[in-house]
């Protein structure tokens, strides 16, 4: 029995919730969120769009990714997007594989889960691109509360270049959430 492996996996996951989301931090965000809060709100998303895209997809999947996304960052730390810049390309990818086969290197369903998550990061099927988009949506929702609890003027920059998702209900969504910021 792999209780130990189990055990170890579930314990890489609960950091998440001790991993506060840098970006927020950086703009000022006072008591940020951490990010376990946006894996959910990336697992919710998942949920809700995928009963209204038009394209059907594999729910077990979209939910593993959503779930998985980040898992890395329990050990990384959550990064912001700003550091990457400075960093080779594909470098963030390569890490964050590296930890992924470590938190998952003892568990017998490490295969399954690795192969799901490596689907998310070649971006090429219905599933990984509705939760990229789930991702971002998260992220401008995220914006938009902290802009209102706070009125952060630092978070204005998530709305001076429009973002572009992959699915129709996704963009809809979003442009209705760029428009109340005006």
């Amino acid at each position: 029995m792999e209780t130990t492996a189990v055990l170890n996996l579930l314990i890489h996951g609960n950091q998440l919730k001790r991993s506060v989301r840098n970006g927020w931090v950086q703009r000022g965000v006072p008591n940020a969120e951490n990010v376990a809060a946006h894996s959910y709100g990336v697992v919710f998303i998942a949920l809700t769009l995928a009963q209204i895209i038009e394209v059907v997809v594999d729910l077990e999947k979209v939910l593993i990714m959503a779930a998985l996304h980040d898992l890395p960052e329990g050990l990384t730390t959550d990064i912001p997007t700003p550091a990457w810049r400075y960093l080779p390309t594909g470098i963030k990818t390569e890490v964050e594989r590296g930890a992924m086969q470590e938190i998952m290197s003892e568990v017998s369903f490490a295969p399954k889960m690795f192969a799901v998550w490596e689907e998310l990061h070649v971006s090429e099927t219905a599933e990984s691109l509705l939760v990229h988009d789930a991702d971002k949506l998260d992220m401008f929702i995220q914006a938009h509360m902290y802009a209102q609890q706070t009125g952060n003027r630092q978070l204005e920059e998530f709305w001076t270049i429009p973002y572009k998702f992959h699915y129709p209900q996704a963009q809809a969504i979003y442009n209705l959430l760029r428009a109340q910021q005006v």
